[in-house]
């Protein structure tokens, strides 16, 4: 199968898989060791983890501390649901948040920012900005690949007396992140690291109640058993990130122009210069994405998050973009990067266009 959905997860990086193998032994090794646990074994683990948090912050802004969490997810969800406590409707975000964003500010009386044809939002100066409260941006959406003025929107944010929450997940390891942030939410498995791990790392000064109660691991704030061996994959996983940022980003590049090549006939879905060229979603009239998938059962490609693609629901992102119910139900979400070879994307691609044609001249 060609794979052609980074977005949703990537490929587990050799390096990751090899140093998490030693936290994952048995018997008559003393790689299973809690890191809490305070005999010889247990301080090495603890080590691991600490080395990690290392290598996980080196690729975010100065000034501020990793948590582990399960994932980004439980992060987002941390910094809306039980962060700093603030008034009601002192919540905003972007409309193409991701979901785990989206529904908190949602059901917690919080206001959208809309984004316009492009997909990116208004000047911070024209958006409508809560005071003391806590505003949503993503860097790179995980859907359309646009990427927003985080630190703009910073700056506004702190002058309001808010704190500016960033989803990072589909920047984070792929380029610089912007400092200004309060808290910056990221995930391991997006970066060819191991599911089941990210973080969220928050400023120095901002306070955070803890997320779980227990044994007060993770400096007091989440409570329970850390995984050394997820952790030191998510470590590994940035230790490379940042050693190949620049190529990686090259390598994207030159993808991102043999795929818009061979779609010359398609249109991309949200700006094309401010955008991680890694994410390529696609419409073509007279498509029908969901058959389109059937068809081409050879290509593991998506029609938007992953998170939600079996609700039966169009994309929010590309409604919020302005896009018909017919235009949202011919599009497709592309995702490529370190280990998709220019040979595979255009096989890949090539499939999918022979299949699109067919149903475009059934349609005829």
């Amino acid at each position: 199968m060609y794979y052609l959905d980074y977005q949703a997860t990537t490929p587990l990086a050799p390096e990751a898989l090899e140093a998490m193998l030693p936290w994952l032994s048995g018997p008559g090794s003393d790689g299973f060791a809690n890191p809490s646990s305070q005999h010889r074994a247990g301080r090495a683990a603890s080590v691991a983890v600490e080395l990690a948090r290392e290598a996980v912050a080196a690729l975010l802004p100065p000034g501020g501390r990793v948590h582990f969490t399960s994932g980004a997810t439980e992060a987002l969800n941390w910094a809306l649901t039980t962060g700093p406590r603030i008034a009601p409707g002192g919540l905003a975000g972007s409309a193409i948040e991701h979901q785990a964003a989206l529904q908190p500010i949602e059901t917690q009386g919080g206001t959208l920012i809309p984004v316009d044809r492009d997909g990116l939002v208004p000047p911070p100066g024209e958006a409508e900005l809560p005071e003391g409260g806590i505003v949503a941006l993503m860097l790179v959406n995980n859907e359309i690949g646009t990427i927003q003025p985080v630190a703009d929107y910073a700056q506004a944010v702190h002058a309001k007396g808010s704190l500016l929450l960033c989803d990072a997940v589909q920047g984070y390891g792929r380029m610089a992140i912007p400092e200004g942030p309060d808290l910056i939410a990221i995930s391991a498995h997006k970066i060819h690291g191991p599911k089941g791990i990210g973080a969220l790392w928050v400023r120095d000064g901002v306070k955070l109640p803890p997320l779980l109660l227990g044994g007060g691991q993770e400096q007091g704030l989440r409570s329970g058993t850390v995984s050394p061996a997820l952790v030191a994959g998510f470590g590994a996983a940035a230790r490379v990130a940042a050693e190949r940022m620049e190529a990686d980003a090259a390598h994207v590049v030159r993808l991102w122009d043999v795929a818009t090549a061979m779609l010359c006939d398609w249109t991309v879905n949200g700006s094309t210069d401010q955008r991680y060229r890694g994410n390529l979603n696609v419409r073509r009239e007279g498509v029908n994405a969901v058959r389109l998938m059937s068809d081409v059962r050879d290509v593991a490609f998506s029609l938007g998050s992953a998170c939600g693609s079996g609700s039966g629901k169009t994309s929010h992102v590309l409604r919020a973009l302005g896009l018909s119910e017919r235009e949202t139900h011919a599009s497709i979400r592309l995702g490529f990067g370190r280990y998709t070879t220019e040979e595979e994307l255009k096989a890949a691609l090539g499939l999918i266009v022979e299949a699109a044609e067919r149903q475009r001249n059934l349609a005829a």
